[in-house]
């Protein structure tokens, strides 16, 4: 029966690829129309795009494999993202759509000096491509569960960059839009039907939950430690503000209230993705014991019809495809507006522009794929990743409401002090043990504490603030209105 879940991965690619074809004349033009829209995104593209972005498959297959052995509180991730999009709305993303930039580290070069946008850039570029890397992870299991007859985990991960960099590369920022419109449905009406179907199958909601195994957690929300879910917590919220990925979002949207808006209502569309796919790593702990956690869901729903498995497993490479796209752009807006821009060819034409975009999408996604090929563990893998941004939200925090302890040399040695910590935690392993005895079991507690001590050392022994013509010196912070 593999030509039922193959003809509907069929027809939602080429879905992706008739919407991608169409928004071609949206993308004519430079950088600004290709890899930003144009500015022009309004606020339903923007909770679609942002809402795509963050269901992925840390999100999804993640999410199930933590849930294996800890229960729904794995779906902490997912409503730490919720947590986070709502409040970077609140706080910072009408901020960033009146700044008119292109990118974050464009931020610390304005406000402090070129070195600081150098080494964020590169920063910023470590963990894009991590992360896009668990991406093709995620999709290569996906499309090996579903159709192992005819993709290998390396097959399948080669098919999913193909048909996400196509995408991408057809209509730009426009394209992981709107293709992401088709991605969020299927994402909720696989992960839905395919929870109801396995809850039937054990039986129903009571003998479920009378089935649950005494070694996992079940629904104890704090079973996987409250510890690691502030810790959670803390990361998706740091790397809401400062990732170019989700930040350019904010940049491309048509006006600072469709940026706010679109921000807050993407928070409530986020947060039952964790639940459903908690519910369904949770089933897989009746239904196939003793399986690797990172096989939960695609096991599981294998189990079900040949429809039903096709739709969710489609629904999850949805997710998959929905995060990378925006990761791709915002690569390649990095490489772009960052070096070529900034460095090589400043005077570059439009056209070119648009050729170098294309070519920085295409060299991304070949960089993330041989890392991809030496990771494991998503989850883990993900969060750890963005522990690093910790100094790039505290950095944009502080000159956007305390600007006068800014320093011009706080962006080059706040960004090199986080890093310096976080490859301690990854190259000592007594750090993290010892991190794990304090119940601080997480690397964002190490690199926030490092980059405050940093930020507060280097605010009294530089005397040289920050150049700040967008102070306010009534309110203490931005002056939107003049920018």
């Amino acid at each position: 029966m593999n030509w039922i879940p193959l003809a509907i991965i069929t027809v939602y690619i080429l879905l992706l690829f008739a919407i991608a074809w169409s928004t071609r004349r949206l993308s004519r033009g430079g950088m600004l129309e290709y890899l930003l829209a144009g500015r022009g995104l309004p606020f339903w593209v923007v909770v679609f795009l942002l809402t795509g972005l963050a269901i992925g498959g840390a999100s999804t297959v993640g999410v199930a494999e933590r849930a294996y052995t800890s229960g729904i509180s794995a779906a902490w991730y997912d409503g730490a993202w919720a947590i986070a999009v709502v409040i970077v709305g609140l706080v910072a993303a009408h901020r960033f759509r009146r700044l008119q930039m292109t990118t974050i580290p464009e931020f610390f070069e304005r406000y402090y000096n070129i070195q600081g946008r150098v080494i964020a850039t590169i920063g910023q570029l470590v963990i894009q491509i991590i992360i896009l890397g668990l991406q093709f992870i995620a999709g290569g299991a996906i499309l090996h569960s579903l159709l192992p007859d005819m993709f290998s985990f390396q097959g399948g991960m080669l098919a999913t960059a193909v048909v996400f960099v196509g995408v991408t590369l057809i209509g730009g920022f426009w394209s992981a839009g709107l293709t992401n419109i088709i991605n969020v449905i299927l994402i909720y009406a696989g992960i839905t039907v395919g929870a109801v179907m396995i809850i039937g199958k054990i039986g129903g909601p009571r003998e479920f939950l009378a089935r649950i195994p005494q070694s996992n957690p079940g629904f104890n929300i704090g079973g996987i430690g409250w510890g690691l879910v502030f810790a959670w917590i803390i990361v998706v919220l740091t790397q809401a503000f400062s990732v170019q990925a989700i930040s350019q979002i904010s940049f491309a949207a048509k006006d600072a209230r469709a940026a706010r808006k679109g921000f807050i209502v993407a928070g409530v569309f986020i947060l039952p993705a964790g639940v459903i796919c908690g519910i369904i790593g949770i089933a897989a702990t009746i239904l196939h014991p003793g399986i690797t956690p990172t096989e939960a869901f695609p096991k599981t729903v294998l189990s079900l019809s040949p429809f039903v498995a096709g739709l969710v497993l489609a629904g999850l490479w949805a997710a998959v495809l929905s995060t990378a796209s925006a990761l791709l752009v915002g690569n390649a807006t990095l490489i772009v507006g960052d070096i070529i821009k900034r460095f090589i060819a400043p005077d570059i034409d439009m056209r070119r522009e648009r050729q170098s975009s294309r070519m920085a999408i295409l060299g991304m996604s070949v960089i993330s794929y041989i890392i991809a090929i030496s990771v494991s563990g998503i989850l883990r893998t993900i969060m750890i990743a963005l522990s690093l941004t910790a100094a790039y939200t505290l950095l944009l925090l502080m000159t956007m409401f305390w600007p006068k302890l800014c320093r011009r040399s706080h962006a080059v040695w706040t960004l090199v002090a986080s890093m310096a910590a976080f490859a301690v935690w990854l190259i000592f392993p007594q750090v993290p043990r010892f991190f794990t005895k304090i119940h601080l079991p997480h690397p964002i507690y190490l690199i926030w504490l490092v980059s405050i001590i940093a930020f507060i050392f280097i605010a009294i022994v530089d005397k040289q603030r920050i150049i700040n013509k967008t102070q306010d010196n009534q309110k203490g912070g931005f002056d939107e209105e003049k920018l």
